[in-house]
């Protein structure tokens, strides 16, 4: 690995994952450099340093920062961290600050890397896949809520220089992170836990207290269900963590199903992030969420497979009206996903 000084990160996007990485980087000694959109963001980020809250830790780094259109220079090392649905403005973007012999890793929610490898070629393209809990609170402000799954991978599954490379450094962050000859299946297994999470983002309970809702659990059962028949049409063997047990959704396993929504609901009761992103979007940010580039990719290819997919195609109308105003958020919408349930 080149030195910190000659070899800086490029991380595009200082949001809820991206701030988390490039503070505790940068704190290590490893040369880190900001982009982000938000003008005030990235003015906090170089004066008075990116403030990193919450109960796993809390301390202030000062960073190098540029919006997109004051950044100069290229870089070897590229975390795209952005969401879903910005992908690709944001490769177009950052692409003329990508070394010749650069990659970019994925640090996202979704199927991302399909995306960026189809873009830029799959042998600069690494797999990543995060599940800390983490919000942007607002300019030059992160909250590290909680620790939990991170892996990287190459796409193909092999063992790289690099893959080892950027595992080390995402072990600053997370020291049980893991380098995976099979980062779609924890991709999956996201879009799998992903799914549930949009649900909670119906209501305005928290994640724990929507997924605790016994009346609705059908609703949970069927979502995880269909996303676990779409991995298995594409070829992928998910893999769990943090209370996810894709086994438990894909053979339809009530009483595993069942102890799988307990675990997540006990996971997410030890987090100082209470609500997801996507409710954080709807009810705080005001502004769209990832529901299509994570959800309705799927009723698309369920659409290919031939699988049915009623619940992922409701959840996303109903995240849609919420979105467009014609909607609060409510447990009463968890009662409309129960008649898309068998």
């Amino acid at each position: 690995m080149k030195t910190p000084a000659s070899d800086p990160i490029l991380i595009w996007g200082a949001g809820a994952i991206g701030g988390i990485l490039g503070a505790y980087f940068a704190r290590a000694g490893q040369a880190v450099h900001m982009v982000d959109v938000v003008e005030d963001h990235v003015g906090s980020m170089r004066s008075e340093g990116l403030r990193i809250e919450g109960p796993v830790e809390a301390f202030r780094q000062c960073l190098p920062a540029d919006t997109p259109a004051s950044l100069k220079g290229k870089f070897r090392r590229v975390v795209l961290a952005v969401k879903a649905h910005h992908t690709e403005s944001a490769l177009n973007q950052l692409l003329p600050h990508l070394r010749d012999d650069g990659f970019v890793v994925s640090a996202q929610n979704g199927l991302n890397e399909k995306f960026i490898a189809a873009a830029i070629g799959q042998e600069r393209t690494l797999g990543c896949f995060v599940n800390f809990g983490a919000d942007w609170l607002g300019p030059g402000r992160i909250l590290y809520g909680n620790r939990a799954a991170v892996a990287l991978g190459e796409l193909d599954g092999i063992r790289s220089e690099r893959l080892a490379e950027m595992h080390t450094l995402f072990r600053l962050v997370e020291p049980d992170a893991v380098m995976t000859d099979n980062i779609w299946g924890y991709l999956w297994g996201k879009l799998g836990y992903g799914a549930l999470l949009f649900v909670t983002a119906l209501t305005t309970a928290s994640m724990a207290d929507a997924m605790d809702s016994a009346a609705h659990h059908k609703v949970y059962a069927t979502l995880g269900t269909e996303v676990m028949r779409l991995a298995a049409a594409e070829g992928v063997e998910p893999i769990g963590f943090n209370g996810f047990d894709p086994l438990a959704f894909a053979t339809g396993d009530g009483a595993g199903i069942h102890e799988s929504l307990a675990a997540m609901v006990r996971h997410n009761r030890q987090t100082a992030k209470t609500h997801s992103g996507i409710y954080r979007d709807l009810a705080v940010r005001k502004r769209k969420t990832e529901v299509d580039a994570q959800m309705g990719i799927m009723v698309a290819m369920g659409q290919k497979h031939g699988i049915p997919t009623p619940a992922i195609a409701r959840l996303c109308e109903l995240i849609h009206d919420i979105e467009n105003g014609q909607r609060d958020q409510s447990m009463k919408l968890l009662d409309e996903m129960l008649t898309q349930c068998n």
